[in-house]
């Protein structure tokens, strides 16, 4: 098992190709590093697409200029309403084509990392916890208090929750892995039982139980 890097900083990064996708006999997951570059797009048009079969339900990954800036669930708290979509994109638009291998890839258990261009919308704060978010090892959990303190403000994890219940692209940005400070699955917009089912499929593939 390869051990998860993390992922580039939620400003802007520059997307790879992805790995080749690999079939139910992969010998390891695909753990590409993203590298960042400052030239990312996200003044384009906005558009989508839908990931119909994901263990989760349907996936609603929405693009801007040449970046992800949402991977929706359907009844995500926060969501913010199909029209800010944008309409259906040609179904080989480079962005979501490639969000959509990647997530693909990460639910067959062949990738613990992702190499995608994100450019989240977000205060300052929500999107220092975001990219914090990104610094947790896959299989690995967290708490909201823990991540307070990375973050360098202790007394702020009722501010880190709610700026990790806002993650506009989720499972990318794996707002799932923050547990509460007894180990409880708490505060996802998901939904407790898809919380579980990702924390379930990253510990299996990382070869550890969470829970």
């Amino acid at each position: 098992m390869t051990t998860p890097t993390s992922s580039a900083a939620p400003s802007s990064t520059t997307a790879t190709a992805p790995s080749s996708s690999a079939g139910p006999t992969a010998a390891a997951p695909t753990a590409a590093a993203p590298t960042e570059a400052a030239s990312t797009n996200a003044a384009g048009p906005r558009r989508h697409l839908v990931l119909v079969d994901t263990p989760v339900g349907p996936l609603t990954l929405v693009a801007e200029g040449d970046a992800l800036v949402g991977v929706w669930m359907v009844d995500q708290r926060h969501h913010p309403g199909d029209a800010s979509h944008g309409p259906a994109a040609d179904p080989g638009d480079p962005v979501l084509a490639l969000a959509a291998e990647q997530l693909r890839q990460y639910f067959a258990g062949e990738r613990t990392t992702f190499d995608l261009p994100l450019a989240p919308r977000g205060t300052e704060f929500q999107r220092r916890v975001w990219h914090a978010l990104r610094e947790i090892p896959y299989g690995e959990t967290t708490s909201y208090g823990e991540l307070a303190q990375r973050l360098g403000s202790p007394g702020a994890s009722r501010a880190v929750g709610l700026a990790n219940g806002r993650n506009p692209i989720g499972i990318v940005i794996p707002c799932h892995r923050v547990v509460g400070s007894a180990g409880s699955l708490t505060g996802y917009g998901g939904g407790i039982e898809r919380k579980r089912l990702l924390l379930d499929l990253e510990s299996r593939v990382a070869g550890h139980h969470l829970f």
